[in-house]
């Protein structure tokens, strides 16, 4: 008995390919940012199951984790060294085509009737799958009579299992949905269990694509091309082939493209690839707002950056501080200029969050300050004024001749309960290297938008003005970084 397959199953089939191969190559970049697998949210240094690097990490000198970047070949990766940003930007529109192509696949499958060569209708195919094993172990084929029972469960637990299961892992690792949600992002035991889940899951594609390419070839390569392009084997096996290898060649081609593209011109593409992604990411995740109060604070929290070397730091620091100035102003109609001591005056806010990196690791840690809505409701922010800037003396001197480190965050972000300006963590004064005497804390987004040592917030009505225009240092200088960094 041939299979027939419907136009919907086969073009579906095509582009479930065609996504997978930038999800696979834009996840491998996502994983070189940090290159490292735990099961526990700590991410202790040796805590790891897996890593990926042999890098060494310095020995004279704190080490900080951008010393743990594995920059990946373009061949391998996408786009490749070191453009977590862009990965990521590849990543999430590759994942909304690769989830929209599996509705439209279970839709058609449904429609067709098709549903019924997949899901299995009796416990008769566990034994039956087990003799195929045994058959393809002993390298003897089992009778073509359409799907055998290994095909069947294999098809059927990787697209209503495996699949389900690698979009709820991804989802878990949102950093706005896991601290609006702390005790969903439980569900799989942590956010790094999640990214061990989601890696596993990966490999469990490249298995499934390995394994099902090889049985293709054993079972006929002719006809089984004519299954898959026509619909039906026992139409020509030639044209079949021929149409598949120009579909394979427009895969590889739409990958050298993407790679190419993005490393020659890389604003064009992230603001290309923004257009399918922003809207998404603004309607699910920009509103979720922190809740967290974890009782656990971890031993040991990874410092990202170096602290500042400039002369006006450095005077403050041998000064203790006493001299440090937090400027509040812009579009607002009463310009603050605030002490330590006086932001130690105010009312004072405690929360213990995971910290999440973009680059993947975390840490649990307990941060006192001042709520920035408390900032604002003093220094009452006039009618046009949309966004927050960030200003600090971070003069970025592993980078020089790109100016200070600067974030952006909106206005309702700004007002949320769990962002705040933080001057203690774990208790004591913010260390240095944590951002001393001031960082900002927004708990439902990336450590990235978390500017440290600030000095001055301003007020502004638009931010494509500021630096590159892309809403923080980062986002206009390393990596293009999304402005909004809730997932």
């Amino acid at each position: 008995m041939s299979l027939e397959f419907s136009i919907g199953v086969r073009l579906t089939h095509f582009f479930d390919f065609l996504f997978l191969s930038l999800l696979v190559r834009s996840g491998i970049e996502i994983l070189g940012a940090h290159p490292k697998l735990y099961w526990r949210d700590d991410c202790l240094p040796g805590s790891e199951w897996v890593r990926f690097s042999r890098k060494p990490l310095p020995t004279d000198r704190p080490w900080t984790a951008e010393d743990e970047v594995a920059p990946l070949s373009p061949w391998i990766a996408l786009p490749g060294r070191d453009n977590l940003g862009l990965g990521r930007h590849w990543h999430f529109w590759s994942v909304t085509g690769w989830v929209l192509c599996g509705l439209v696949y279970i839709v058609t499958l449904i429609a067709t009737a098709e549903w019924r060569r997949l899901v299995p209708t009796s416990w008769s195919i566990i034994p039956g799958a087990w003799s195929a094993v045994v058959q393809y172990a002993t390298l003897h084929l089992p009778p073509s009579t359409g799907y055998n029972a290994l095909q069947q469960l294999t098809y059927f637990l990787l697209i209503f299992g495996l699949s389900p299961l690698v979009i709820l892992s991804g989802m878990l690792m949102s950093p706005a949905l896991g601290a609006h949600f702390p005790r969903l992002s439980r569900v799989l035991g942590g956010r790094q269990a999640a990214r061990s889940v989601h890696f596993l899951g990966l490999l469990a594609f490249i298995i499934f694509f390995v394994g099902h390419v090889s049985l293709v070839i054993a079972h006929g390569f002719g006809a089984g091309m004519a299954n898959i392009v026509l619909g039906d084997e026992r139409r020509s096996h030639a044209l079949a082939v021929l149409i598949g290898a120009c579909g394979i060649g427009v895969v590889i081609a739409v990958n050298i493209l993407a790679t190419r593209s993005s490393l020659r011109r890389p604003a064009v593409i992230k603001r290309l690839l923004e257009l399918g992604i922003d809207p998404l990411r603004r309607l699910m995740f920009h509103h979720w707002t922190s809740r967290q109060n974890h009782a656990h604070t971890s031993p040991y929290a990874r410092v990202n950056g170096r602290a500042p070397r400039n002369a006006l730091y450095a005077r403050s620091v041998d000064a203790g501080f006493d001299d440090w100035r937090l400027r509040i102003d812009g579009l607002v109609d009463v310009p603050l200029c605030l002490s330590l001591a006086e932001l130690r005056a105010m009312p004072r806010c405690t929360q213990s969050t995971l910290h999440v990196c973009i680059q993947g690791f975390t840490y649990f840690a307990s941060w006192s300050g001042v709520r920035v809505a408390s900032l604002l409701e003093q220094a009452r922010p006039q009618r046009g004024a949309r966004f927050l800037v960030f200003h600090t003396l971070d003069e970025r001197w592993e980078h020089p001749g790109h100016g200070s480190y600067y974030e952006v965050i909106d206005l309702e972000t700004a007002r949320a309960p769990q962002v705040i300006v933080a001057y203690e963590m774990n208790g004591v004064p913010l260390p240095i290297d944590h951002g001393a005497p001031l960082r900002l804390r927004v708990e439902h987004q990336y450590g990235y938008k978390m500017a440290k040592w600030v000095n001055r917030i301003e007020l502004v009505e638009d931010f494509r003005s500021i630096g590159k225009g892309q809403g923080g240092w980062r986002d206009d200088v390393l990596n293009y970084y999304p402005s909004d960094a809730g997932i």
